[in-house]
């Protein structure tokens, strides 16, 4: 029997025209010039599986790594949040424990609080999860603060099956890969404190997006994404 791998990929479907909507108006978004008082802010969102381990670790020496048992005790898991502006070469990594509609509105607002506070609207590009939504805001805040956090996002949701369009989506596969694979949290604490580190790490190199795949590429690419327009 010939054993055959599997690879697991994101199709995205053939001749979609709300697909292809969503894309070119992203990769329009990536296209614009940095300007301060409207930002491009990407943001992602992951599940982290909490665990503890069952017997102490044995620490590395000269002659072996360090050696850590098999068995593990889950502990819940915990969500973690990345926002990113790509052309400012900025990030930063938040950990809670759930990813509820309140959660993200709070995120949100902790960011147009603070390093967004002088910007006049964001251009929030993110997928179109359920809890992404304008209304999100109402079940965080009073109508007024909420009414006032809307106005100042203008949101551009990448399509579904193409999340490759979110730059953060980026930012979070490389995060995982260099902060948290191979590891185990017991609890938020320490996982929020290493992946603070990592992006105050990644903010001090201010490594930017250099996105270069744009509308022109996807027509001649990608135009089995293009709808046949019929004579």
């Amino acid at each position: 029997m010939t054993n055959r791998k599997i690879q697991y990929w994101v199709i995205p479907p053939d001749a979609d025209s709300e697909f292809v909507a969503c894309m070119e108006e992203v990769l329009d978004t990536y296209e614009e010039p940095y300007d301060s008082d409207y930002p491009v802010v990407c943001m992602d969102e992951q599940p982290v599986q909490l665990h503890k381990e069952t017997r102490t670790p044995i620490p590395a020496t000269r002659y072996h790594a360090r050696r850590v048992d098999y068995e593990y005790e889950r502990c819940g898991t915990a969500s973690v949040f990345m926002f990113t502006e790509p052309l400012a070469g900025w990030r930063e990594v938040t950990v809670r424990p759930k990813r509820t509609k309140v959660d993200w509105a709070i995120e949100m607002e902790a960011l147009l609080t603070t390093r967004y506070k002088k910007a006049k609207k964001i251009i929030l590009v993110c997928d179109n999860l359920n809890t992404h939504t304008k209304g999100a805001f109402y079940e965080a805040f009073k109508p007024e603060k909420a009414r006032a956090l809307v106005r100042r996002i203008e949101f551009r949701y990448t399509p579904k099956h193409g999340s490759w369009l979110n730059a953060a989506e980026n930012e979070l596969s490389s995060m995982t890969r260099q902060c948290i694979n191979g590891r185990r949290f017991a609890t938020i604490a320490p996982l929020r404190k290493e992946t603070q580190a990592w992006s105050s790490h990644s903010n001090r190199r201010q490594r930017g997006v250099n996105w270069q795949f744009q509308v022109k590429d996807a027509r001649t690419k990608l135009k089995s994404l293009y709808p046949q327009i019929k004579a």
